[in-house]
């Protein structure tokens, strides 16, 4: 792929000999834009996609033009997206200090209409990086990093949870089509069965476009059950085995009467297990259910909740809050819901559940990092993995 060089202009405070790179990351090809900060230009090269060959002697082109020496501080950063963190971990191992930057923290222009271009998003990226490394804050957020293994445990709670939404997505295609012929299907029994009995009010068998397609479906649903049974089986042998500080939490979390093994995985691996929080406003930040006021001149109203933090975590935060009223009645928590919003209408008891799973998710952490059991609530007796 051709290469190109073109230079811009970039402001920082530091003048500390340091080789800047950011990453504009796109499907085919990658933006590299290189820069000393403090006024000094901005070197922009294209490369194709994920080839680290390149990368490296981009990096090497770089010192040379800039004059700088093989023992130069080099740091690096790019946004979190489907890239994942390979490309941090390649980064780090070849002595390159890079930050992952949350994509929603990154400030924008507001004008109605702005120019977009890969190009220029990488001139702003190394802007933001120089602001960061001048000691500037809150420029932008950084995406903690997990191991390999740690990541890697996540993909088991992910699976489920999509295989079952899949799952149900099937089903609900079978029951359409049969309720249109005016039949129905026990999803918990034999499907093929089911299929091979039935009959249309006249008497006669399915036609056989719609025999065909219903036995694909039934198909799917077989194997997406099979597949959910499995990793239900795999998750099951990983707690009883308890070879991770992640799966300790697992169970720490299971032990809490009304949290069941889903929401335990998934607090687990997604957000208590590897990420170090300093106090309760961080978690419910990444979680993204804090509140987003608006209030300038005589305009004051709430825009609702965040939801800039961790989808996975946000959803089973508002299901588990749910559960909690529940099975921990006697729990402060659920006290402090029925005093402020038991009384009020739907809409208002919704808006409440949001800020019940806010500090739930923080009396959570307290109990998972600092065993601080929630205020009134029942431990299990008896630990069980069904």
């Amino acid at each position: 792929m051709s290469k190109s060089t073109v230079t811009a202009k970039i402001q920082t405070t530091s003048s500390s000999p340091i080789l800047m790179l950011a990453f504009e990351l796109g499907e085919e090809s990658w933006q590299l834009g290189f820069s000393t900060g403090l006024g000094q230009k901005v070197l922009r090269r294209k490369i194709a996609a994920r080839c680290t060959k390149a990368l490296l002697d981009e990096i090497a082109w770089a010192r040379r033009k800039l004059g700088l020496g093989e023992e130069v501080r080099m740091v690096s950063c790019y946004e979190a997206g489907r890239d994942g963190f390979w490309l941090h971990r390649f980064l780090e191992a070849h002595g390159i200090e890079n930050f992952v930057m949350d994509s929603a923290s990154i400030e924008v222009n507001r004008r109605k209409k702005r120019a977009k271009t890969d190009r220029l998003d990488v001139v702003k990226l190394l802007g933001l990086l120089a602001r960061h490394l001048a000691g500037e804050e809150k420029v932008f957020s950084i995406v903690t990093v997990p191991s390999v293994a740690d990541e890697d445990l996540r993909q088991i709670g992910r699976e489920l949870k999509l295989l079952k939404k899949d799952r149900t997505r099937v089903s609900n295609r079978m029951k359409g089509l049969l309720a249109n012929q005016g039949l129905g299907i026990d999803r918990r029994k034999d499907l093929g069965k089911q299929l091979e009995r039935l009959r249309l009010w006249n008497g006669e068998p399915l036609p056989a476009y719609l025999r065909e397609r219903l036995e694909h479906y039934a198909k799917d649903f077989a194997y997406h059950t099979e597949r959910i049974r499995c990793l239900e089986q795999k998750r099951r042998e990983l707690m009883r085995a308890r070879e991770s500080a992640v799966v300790e939490k697992v169970w720490r979390l299971f032990s809490l009467r009304g949290v069941g093994i889903e929401s335990s995985w998934i607090y687990a691996t997604e957000f208590f297990g590897w990420r170090a929080f300093h106090n309760g406003k961080q978690v419910g930040s990444l979680a993204g259910l804090t509140p987003t006021p608006f209030d300038s001149g005589t305009k004051a109203q709430e825009q609702g909740i965040g939801k800039d933090g961790s989808r996975w975590v946000r959803g089973v935060a508002i299901e588990q809050a749910w559960a909690w009223l529940r099975f921990q009645p006697a729990s402060e928590l659920s006290r402090w819901y029925g005093r402020r919003f038991g009384h009020g209408s739907k809409r208002l008891r919704k808006i409440g559940i949001v800020a019940l799973a806010r500090k739930l998710l923080i009396a959570l952490w307290h109990w998972v990092e600092h065993g601080v059991v929630p205020e009134g609530a029942v431990l299990k007796t008896n630990l069980r993995l069904v």
